[in-house]
């Protein structure tokens, strides 16, 4: 499925600034290309002609909160890396080029590709409730969608709660306490995200069903 990447999935260093309200990040900065001025894109989408279309796009810096408009003048993918190459306007050479590392390329949220049947944008994925269409129970929430053959659902399951007697010792005495519910560390698992394992989304009701075959959830 096509999507695109929310901030959250970007993957470069902590110093990477906060995505404010309203935008969608495309890509970072990863590193210089060259002595020309242009820098490589780690692509936080799907979408090439994000980097291979000349137009605005907007520039996030390290520490910044809010964007500067800068023109895209033109880009092209380097094959088997999973980058980008974009030369932007008024970067004409390598200094200034080290100068935009770590830097978020953004779009405004308003600025988003038309889908076609079953594609979605991850920003619209995210935080979507996750039940189990055979008993309708909750079981978690959609916390990322990682990029694979088939795209995978990463689902924060809720945390389990049982009861169970503890034990405090105290000197060399070992005391029963009270019955206390003590949460367990909840996991998460990856789902495939296939029309036969999510059969039903439903952003409006912010809900997804899923079929998983014995043993996805190990439940």
């Amino acid at each position: 499925m096509k999507h695109q990447k929310t901030p959250e999935k970007l993957k470069t260093q902590n110093s990477k600034p906060q995505i404010p309200d309203g935008w969608l990040a495309i890509g970072t900065i990863v590193a210089p290309q060259g002595l020309d001025g242009e820098v490589r894109v780690y692509p936080d989408s799907d979408f090439p002609e994000r980097f291979v279309e000349p137009g605005q796009r907007w520039l996030l810096r390290p520490g910044k909160t809010e964007p500067e408009p800068i023109e895209l003048i033109e880009g092209r993918d380097i094959p088997g890396k999973g980058l980008y190459v974009v030369a932007l306007e008024g970067i004409e050479d390598r200094t200034q080029a080290e100068a935009l590392r770590d830097c978020v390329l953004l779009v405004p949220e308003s600025d988003r590709p038309e889908l076609g049947e079953d594609e979605y944008h991850v920003v619209d994925l995210i935080g979507l409730e996750v039940f189990l269409q055979e008993t309708g129970a909750s079981i978690g929430t959609v916390t990322d969608v990682i990029p694979a053959g088939n795209d995978l659902l990463e689902v924060q399951l809720h945390q389990e709660v049982k009861s169970q007697k503890s034990e405090v010792k105290i000197s060399d005495s070992i005391l029963p306490t009270p019955d206390s519910r003590l949460p367990t560390l909840s996991k998460k698992v990856l789902i495939p995200f296939v029309r036969a394992i999510a059969p039903v989304v439903d952003l409006e009701m912010r809900r997804i069903e899923i079929a998983p075959p014995p043993g996805l959830l190990e439940l």
